[in-house]
């Protein structure tokens, strides 16, 4: 992939901004920065009441893309049925590898942090950090889940919710 080669996103796309989950651009605009013109992405996140502005040239290299395929949906809903795999490291450093998948925007390394963070009812309670870090993470699933296939986000909370209690049923 070339570097002069611009992802084609177009106004009311929804696109995956790796450190703020799903997006919807709602402009491109010029806009004159220190002297430069620069083109932006103007992407709106409803949610969290907040405007982004991306340079076009550097949606690529930040990690912009737009959203998952319907079968990497399905493999990201595989991966939460899977056991829960916790390693031993410290917490700290656990967080710390659990906040890049977070922020990687990556799909399935997002399912991965909700698989491994959450508990039943019967398991021990989380702490507050594991807690955030479970809520963010689940958030930006649904958020995902909603926007690929056209529900709303608590239809896709519900799905999420029904495979990880079905796994633990299991």
């Amino acid at each position: 992939m070339s570097k002069a080669k611009k992802p084609e996103f177009r106004p009311n796309d929804f696109v995956v901004y790796p450190a703020h989950g799903v997006g919807r651009i709602v402009s491109i605009e010029k806009q004159e920065i220190a002297g430069i013109e620069l083109e932006l992405f103007v992407i709106s996140f409803e949610k969290d009441k907040m405007t982004l502005r991306v340079p076009t040239d550097k949606a690529a290299q930040i990690g912009m893309r737009t959203l998952s395929s319907p079968d990497i949906v399905s493999k990201a809903m595989d991966t939460l049925k899977g056991k829960a795999r916790v390693k031993k490291a410290m917490w700290s450093r656990r967080a710390q590898e659990y906040e890049q998948k977070i922020n990687s925007g990556d799909l399935i390394a997002i399912a991965e942090v909700v698989r491994d963070l959450h508990r039943t009812d019967e398991q021990r309670e989380q702490s507050y950090s594991e807690r955030q870090l479970y809520e963010a993470a689940l958030e930006r699933l649904t958020r995902e889940i909603a926007a690929v296939s056209g529900f709303d986000e608590a239809t896709a909370a519900a799905q999420v919710d029904e495979v990880l209690t079905s796994r633990a049923a299991a």
